[in-house]
């Protein structure tokens, strides 16, 4: 079974941000209780009523494969680090997705999509130089973080794969974070 990038890609960015979650969960000094174990799609049928793959299982139940509910649960279960963004950091990086999926999969050079993603990425540079940094709400890693990691990621992968572009160096504090 293949599947394309635009099939596959939105999938594997939000379990990567759930597993990221899961790595920075505190188990209050005891060992992390949970196990994260992969899933070859192609030979197993492990897959919801709506078609998606599951990605956790709670006391015995599958949860709804959602990354904010996956995330919101392990926030829930393990809140001795909280990993909450505060409210005014919460949609600093809320562009860079949907920008960069669409930049990447445009045909069409002149569409502003390429300009669109560049735009989202320096507001992005200027908000982490503003607020010292390393990460999104400062100097504490947070949910928003977690989620941009892996958008970074395969953003700095995608880019050169199928544009022949990567960040901007220009961009020097984006692009400390990917290299972070």
């Amino acid at each position: 079974m293949s599947y394309s990038f635009a099939q596959l890609f939105p999938s594997v960015l939000f379990q990567f941000r759930s597993v990221l979650s899961l790595g920075s969960a505190d188990f209050g000094g005891k060992e992390n209780p949970l196990q994260v174990c992969t899933l070859s799609i192609s030979v197993t049928n492990h897959n919801s009523p709506e078609g998606k793959v599951l990605v956790v299982k709670f006391d015995d139940k599958w949860v709804v494969p959602d990354s904010d509910v996956i995330v919101g649960i392990l926030e829930e279960k393990f809140h001795e680090r909280s990993l909450i963004t505060p409210p005014e950091f919460a949609s600093v990086t809320s562009k860079i997705f949907p920008t960069f999926f669409k930049f990447v999969m445009s045909k069409d050079s002149n569409d502003g999509s390429e300009q669109a993603l560049l735009e989202e990425l320096k507001a992005s540079n200027e908000h982490l130089e503003k607020n010292g940094g390393p990460f999104i709400a400062g100097e504490k890693i947070a949910a928003v973080d977690l989620s941009l990691a892996p958008i970074l990621y395969h953003l700095k992968i995608a880019l050169g794969h199928f544009k022949r572009q990567s960040v901007p160096e220009s961009l020097i504090h984006v692009y400390n974070y990917i290299k972070a």
